[in-house]
């Protein structure tokens, strides 16, 4: 399934891996991605497609002012993902396990 403007994707790699976002914007390779707390949406966070994974197409106000392009305040994003997020397992979606560190 193709990403769009306005999908919830999981991170599935670096520091913000397990964590849900909104796609702001896509450009072929990449997407701009945020969550209004840690990445807002004045500096959103860029990122391959590969290392995120498609979750849900939502129907709702946020989603269709940022497919419109209208204002959208990060309190909303916040509101969105957090309703969405208590009934989320991201153990479903993601691969979780121990990192290896190369200790010499």
């Amino acid at each position: 399934m193709e990403i769009q403007k306005s999908d919830i994707v999981l991170s599935e790699a670096g520091r913000d891996q397990g964590m849900l976002f909104f796609v702001i914007d896509t450009d072929g390779v990449y997407v701009s991605l945020a969550n209004g707390k840690e990445r807002k949406l004045e500096a959103p966070k860029r990122k391959k497609l590969k290392h995120i994974r498609f979750v849900l197409r939502p129907d709702s106000t946020v989603a269709a002012k940022i497919r419109s392009g209208d204002k959208v305040l990060n309190s909303e994003l916040r509101r969105e993902l957090a309703a969405y997020g208590q009934k989320f397992n991201p153990r479903r979606f993601l691969k979780l396990g121990k990192r290896r560190r190369n200790r010499t």
